[in-house]
Parts: C-alpha cells; structure tokens; sequence
C-alpha cells in the first residue's frame, strides 16, 4: 500500500535522507491519524542512522534560522516548520531497541533497526510507518496488522502485552486513553496483561498518570475510560477516592444508587456540553464525599448529610496527590463541589428571590457552570421527577437574570466598606464591623434594602445604633463617589 502524503516536509525529509544516504520514516501517531482523517501536527521521524543530524540537514534545506532543539542524552532533535497558518512540530531519533529494569520505566537503548524500533511501540495502530525516501515514497510498513485494528476499532500490543506493560506500565493509562479517544476496544488479552500488571503503575511519577487522565477526562465521553480503569484495578490505585463510590449497600429493602456509575452519568452530561476541564473535574468530585457520610437512619433510609461540605475539603489532598494545580482551578472544583446541592434545593423548593441572590452572590462568575454541573446531576429515571425538576430549573436560570439585571448581585461588594464604618464611628479593627457589614449585606441579598450606597448607609447607622455605636461629627451621611466607567448607577459604591 502506499500513501497519497501531500504536506512537503515529507518530500523535503526524504530528499534529506536520501543526500545523506539514510531511510526515513514517518511513524506512530501521524500515521495512525492520517488513516482515522484526524488532524495532527506532530510529526514523528525514525532513521536508519542519526536522527539528529537528519534534523539539523533537514532544517537547513528549509531556512538556516529555524532553531534546532537537540537532546544528545536521548538522540532526538525537533523543530518547528510552519506551513500557511499552521505550526508543525517535528520530531527525529534514530531507530532503537530498548530494555527495561523492573524498577524502573526509563529504558536502556541501543542503534537498531526499523523492526526493533516497531516493536518497541506501545500498540499496533502506532507502530505503522511509511517510509519517506524518493524510491519508496509513500511505502506502508506494517507488520502487526494496524490497518485491520483501526478498521476493527482495536487496542492490542504488537508482542507480548504482559512484557509490553510491565516495561512502561505508562501504557496501560495509554491504551485506556486510546480506546476512550478513539472509543475502540482493547482486546481481551490486552485488557487481562494490564490487570495483571495494573500494580506496577505504582513506579509511574504521578504527573505522567494525571496527564493521561485528564485526556480520558477530555474524550468525548469519558466513562469510557473510567469503567475500564475500575474494571482493571488502575482506578483503585490512582484515584482510591473515586473507586470508593462503587458500590450498593442495602438494609431490608431499602438501597442507594451506586455513586459510582451516577457520578459518569453526571461526567458524561458535563462533557456533552462543556470541553471545561475542570468542570469536569468538579463533576467527578461532586459526589465524592458520599461514602464518608453514608449513614442509614431508619425513618429516612440513606442519608448523605453534608456530603458536599466533606467533599471539598477533599477536593485539595485529591489535587495535591495527583499534582493538579493547587490555584485558580482547585479554588473553583472546591466552590462547585460545595454548592453543588443548592440550584437543586431551589428547584424543588419555592424558587424565592433571596435564595437566588444568595446563589448568584456565592457563585459569583462560576453561575453558569454551577448550573450546568446541577442540571447534568439530575440522572433519576423517574421521567415525571425529571420533568418537575427541569421546568424548575428554566424558572431558576430566569430568576437568576432577572435579578442580576436588577439588583447586580453577581460577585458584587458591599456599598459600605469596612473603611466606612471604621471612620464614621472612630473604631479600629472589631467584632461589631463584622456584624454591620453582614447586616448590610444580608438585608441586599434577602431583597429588604436595595443595592446602593445610600440605602446601605442608613442601614449602617441603624445596626450601629442597636449596637450602642455613635458616628463622630461630620460623619453621618454617606461620602459622594465618583462613578466607574462601567457603573450604571452612580449611588452603587462596589469598594476594592
């Protein structure tokens, strides 16, 4: 068979190869994507000889300046070629044959041939390669039937999995990660090596194990991958918390849901509507406080009390673990996790204005996603249940415009800062500031005052009063304040 490759770099790489009197082969990824007509901007070049120096000449016969990143300790060189508007980042090595410590995943490698380099590869579809060189340009070499497995939609080792896994046990992630993307099956024998083997991913650094699981994270429907990495034992390892909400435990007749297969349902809602990452990960999380607050109490059944306040204040050891970013993104997974419950608790309750400015006040920018992580939770199989709850739902999302339209709820401050009422009653650093500004805010939120400085005001000097607090002189009337380019109302102070 040979391939119709119509980018230039492979002509100009062959014609390289050629001058220098070497073969080249374009392998692994590219090949298997440009069977599956997916994009893919990562070329991988393989030659009988120096890879580096093939990279170095290629270069040049493109433009002298192109930069040349070289790795001498693992014999690859890359740079980046641009075409149009698109970046290519393209990678040489010599071919290789490695060998493996039992300690360790790093290999030992040595010069080898083409088919040493082959069945070095982690699975069939990625050990395909077409060779570059002008007399058998286009060539197809593949001799472990990756053709048949992406027509079959199959992950399967080229030699022995058991010896392909406990090598670099990275590829049992690898081959989850693969068949959750491409929604292909491993083949039985490949699934039974990796449980086998699934212990070994213990001497894999946790950053190459999360990589991989953020893109199972990433798939179009990511349950996929996680059923498989329950199914093979990799879960309860790399994610104990996770695996911990399989289950059902029953007392009469009387059971819960397994969290476990609610939580995918929930993930796999998320990702057909949002590529948010860590919304993702907030609906992973959302649950996963349920096991440590189980607990069957006769006249309700099971009760899971608290579970969003245990669950993010798991949300950060999970991260650390897993060396996730500790920042931003933990700060909003914990958020959403903790408010997970409240857009349902208004959805079956009366939908009040104050319960939806106090939403909308908690939730800040992150609204929306809070939302949608909420609807996506909604996983009964009771129809009518369902259909209560979504029209309850439409009414909460229209409230909570309708009230940010209004009253400008959404990560708003206080008209009256601490400042304020430090001036105005003479006061330093104390408890009853706390008291005031909770007062204030509490009395915008549950709709009794609007959100403006000067209602805000007056209601300082009334809490003051009850509190036995007097303003110094010229202090009982609000400051004027000079309106911000974005205000739409100029007696609406948002203080830093």
């Amino acid at each position: 068979m040979n391939l119709i490759l119509d980018n230039p770099i492979y002509r100009i790489v062959g014609a390289t190869a050629d001058a220098l009197g070497v073969q080249a082969y374009a392998v692994g990824g590219v090949v298997r994507d440009h069977f599956l007509h997916r994009p893919c901007t990562d070329i991988d070049i393989v030659c009988l000889g120096n890879g580096i120096e093939l990279a170095q000449a290629t270069a040049r016969s493109i433009n002298p300046d192109i930069h040349v990143s070289v790795f001498k300790n693992f014999g690859t060189a890359s740079f980046i070629y641009r075409q149009g508007d698109t970046l290519w980042q393209i990678e040489f090595v010599g071919a290789r044959r490695e060998s493996y410590r039992r300690d360790s995943r790093k290999p030992i490698v040595e010069d080898g041939t083409l088919q040493d380099d082959q069945n070095r590869r982690d699975f069939t579809i990625n050990a395909m390669a077409v060779s570059l060189n002008n007399d058998t340009f286009g060539q197809l070499l593949d001799p472990f039937g990756g053709i048949n497995d992406l027509d079959q939609g199959l992950i399967r080792t080229p030699l022995d999995p058991d010896i392909t896994f406990s090598d670099d046990p990275l590829r049992m992630m690898r081959a989850i990660r693969f068949a959750t993307q491409l929604q292909f099956r491993i083949l039985p024998e490949t699934l039974d090596a990796i449980t086998r083997n699934a212990e070994r991913i213990h001497i894999v650094s946790a950053e190459r194990i999360t990589t991989e699981l953020n893109k199972i994270i990433l798939s179009p429907a990511p349950s996929l991958g996680f059923k498989l990495l329950q199914k093979t034992g990799l879960m309860a390892i790399i994610f104990p918390e996770f695996s911990n909400l399989k289950g059902v435990d029953t007392v009469g007749s009387h059971g819960h849901k397994d969290n476990f297969y609610h939580t995918l349902q929930v993930l796999d809602h998320v990702a057909a509507h949002s590529n948010n990452l860590w919304l993702r990960w907030a609906a992973i999380l959302h649950d996963i406080g349920k096991p440590a607050t189980k607990r069957y109490e006769a006249k309700l059944g099971w009760t899971f009390h608290g579970h969003e306040v245990k669950g993010s204040h798991m949300v950060k050891k999970i991260f650390t673990r897993l060396r996730l970013p500790l920042g931003p993104e933990m700060k909003y997974v914990e958020k959403l996790v903790l408010l997970h419950l409240r857009p349902i608790i208004l959805a079956e309750d009366q939908v009040t204005d104050s319960a939806v400015r106090r939403l909308l006040f908690d939730a800040g920018d992150d609204i929306d996603d809070l939302m949608t992580l909420c609807q996506a939770d909604i996983t009964s199989k009771n129809e009518e249940k369902v259909r209560r709850y979504m029209k309850n739902f439409q009414l909460v999302r229209q409230k909570l415009v309708e009230l940010e339209e209004r009253d400008r709820i959404r990560n708003f401050q206080p008209p009256v800062s601490g400042i304020d009422i430090m001036q105005t009653f003479n006061l330093t650093p104390c408890h009853e500031i706390g008291i005031i500004k909770d007062a204030i805010k509490d009395a915008i939120l549950d709709g009794i005052i609007p959100n403006n400085r000067t209602a805000a005001w007056q209601m300082m000097l009334d809490k003051a009063a009850e509190l036995g607090l007097h303003p110094v002189e010229g202090h009982s009337t609000p400051t004027p304040v000079t309106p911000t380019a974005d205000s739409s109302n100029t007696d609406n102070h948002q203080n830093p």
